[in-house]
Formats: structure tokens, sequence, C-alpha cells
């Protein structure tokens, strides 16, 4: 199967709300997407940990990305269920997010996913988050 980076890319371009919480695409293959996000405070919750809205979102949006890499024209994904369970407080100035498609059927896709945060690019990471979701293969729609 083809990686569909063409869809990956207008998935994250239209994603207003994604753009602005300043995930981006940094890899994707055939049913896998790689993501990354730099800490901001607006992005903080009141102990100053990544909020656990934008550690789902980011792993919600990632999973949706590596579904589409399986989809043929004319077909999209949308997020029908998920899941996730916090490990640890996201702390460090970068978080980064691998998701994986487990399996693909006729209608459903199985994902997961795990965030992770570092001190930097080089650094050891550590699993923040572990995200499993089901995705509802549509008619690509977009107007």
């Amino acid at each position: 199967m083809n990686c569909n980076r063409e869809l990956v890319a207008e998935i994250f371009e239209r994603a207003t709300f994604i753009r602005d919480l300043g995930i981006v695409v940094t890899g994707c293959d055939s049913g896998s997407c790689d993501t990354e996000l730099q800490m901001r405070p607006p992005l903080q919750q009141q102990h100053g940990f990544l909020h656990a809205a934008v550690i789902t979102a980011m792993a919600d949006h990632t999973a949706g990305a590596a579904g589409a890499t399986l989809m043929q024209a004319g077909q999209d994904v949308i997020t029908v269920e998920f899941k996730v369970s916090f490990l640890r407080p996201a702390v460090g100035p970068l978080f980064a997010c691998h998701a994986r498609v487990l399996r693909a059927g006729k209608d459903l896709i199985f994902t997961e996913a795990d965030v992770v945060g570092c001190t930097g690019r080089e650094s050891p990471t550590k699993l923040l988050a572990k995200f499993c979701g089901t995705l509802k293969i549509i008619p690509h729609t977009y107007l």
C-alpha cells in the first residue's frame, strides 16, 4: 500500500485547532504517523504540565493521520471512540507522538499511539500517555 502523504498533509492543514496548538507532522509511512509539539505556556494546565486535552488531541489526530495513510482515493477517516491512559505528568519542552495502525478492516481501523516527552531532540524520552482509538472509514467530503 502507498502512504497517502497528500491526505495527511491536508488533514493537518485543514485542522486549524491542531495548527493553533502547534502540532506538526515529522513523518509518515504506510500505517503510521509521527508528530511533534513544543511546550508553550498557553498549553499548560494549572501545575505547569502539558494539558491532558492537548496530549489527547495530539494522539487522536496523529492516530487519525496514521489511518489516513491507508485510504484509497475518495476516502477519509473520523474517530468514533478512543481511550487515553496518562502514565506520568507531561514535563519537558518537547513532545512527540508515534501512531500506528493495528488493524485496518473494511469499515473500521484500530490504532494506537504513544506520546513521549523529552528535554531535547537527542535526550532520552519518557512515555507520558498511551492512546487506543477506533476510526471509521468515510467518504472524503472536504468542501
